[in-house]
C-alpha cells in the first residue's frame, strides 16, 4: 500500500465497519433510531484513528502487527464502551461487552472479507 491509497483504505474500513457493526447491533436488539446514530457518529470518531495508527506501525515496522492490533483493538473497546455508557439508550447488554461484540464481530468479519477479496 502506498500513502496515496490510504484515504481509500481507511474510507473502505469504515464503511465495512459501519455496515457490519450496524447490522451486528440489530441483531442484538438495537432498535432505537439515536442508539443506531450514535453508533455510526462513534464509528467515525474511533475508526479512522485505529486504522492510522495500524498501518502507521504495520508500515514502520515499529512493534509486532499482531500485538499492536489486540492492544489498540482493546482501547478503542474501552473507549466505545464509555461513550455507549454516556449515550445508548440500549441497556439489554452491558456497553461494554457491546463493544466487544461490534468489534470483534467488524474485525474479524473484515478479516474474512479481505481473505477472499486481496
Amino acid at each position: 500500500m502506498t500513502i496515496d491509497e490510504l484515504p481509500i483504505v481507511m474510507a473502505r474500513c469504515l464503511l465495512f465497519t459501519m455496515l457490519i457493526e450496524l447490522i451486528v447491533a440489530l441483531i442484538l436488539g438495537v432498535r432505537d433510531k439515536k442508539d443506531i446514530l450514535n453508533i455510526i457518529l462513534v464509528n467515525i470518531m474511533t475508526n479512522p484513528l485505529l486504522v492510522s495508527v495500524t498501518v502507521y506501525i504495520t508500515y514502520n515496522r515499529i512493534f509486532n502487527r499482531i500485538a499492536s492490533i489486540v492492544i489498540l483493538e482493546l482501547l478503542i473497546v474501552i473507549i466505545e464502551g464509555f461513550t455507549y455508557k454516556k449515550v445508548l439508550k440500549f441497556k439489554k447488554i452491558n456497553p461494554f461487552i457491546l463493544a466487544l461484540i461490534l468489534n470483534f464481530s467488524s474485525y474479524f468479519i473484515g478479516e474474512i472479507i479481505n481473505y477472499f477479496i486481496y
